[in-house]
């Protein structure tokens, strides 16, 4: 494994804040075996499932967003994520992306954006480099 600038790990406690549920449209990709484990999350046939909360995007899937770009399972009374159990992988990795942790710079503006990130359990290389490494579909 290459030399990292994380090697000594990070921190991340998610807050349920609902800031990286938020904001600009944008995509969560989402796999057969996801939705399945969403829908039975919800108790939803999965047809019905990806009827209401499933779009097609070219050639894969993303969960529907509010007109804001908002989550379709953010609660927009708590901020918290309605299916947090059951979330897509995507959701599972943030923080530890790519793009958060290409620098310090990166990770240090995810840190101000996310009040999570930098803070709680601390996790070690190999559990970082599982999640940046992780496909998101």
């Amino acid at each position: 494994m290459a030399e990292r600038w994380y090697r000594d790990g990070l921190r991340f406690e998610c807050t349920q804040c609902g800031a990286c549920c938020s904001g600009e449209p944008g995509y969560v990709w989402v796999d057969a075996q996801e939705i399945e484990h969403l829908a039975r999350h919800m108790n939803l046939a999965v047809d019905e499932f990806r009827r209401r909360f499933v779009r097609r995007v070219g050639g894969r899937y993303s969960l529907v967003e509010y007109p804001d770009g908002d989550c379709i399972f953010l609660d927009s009374e708590t901020k918290g994520c309605m299916v947090y159990a059951a979330r897509p992988k995507q959701c599972r990795t943030w923080p530890f992306w790519p793009s958060n942790l290409k620098t310090v710079r990166d990770w240090e503006e995810t840190c101000q954006a996310c009040p999570g990130a930098g803070k709680g359990k601390l996790y070690s290389l190999e559990e970082i480099e599982q999640a940046r490494k992780t496909k998101r579909v």
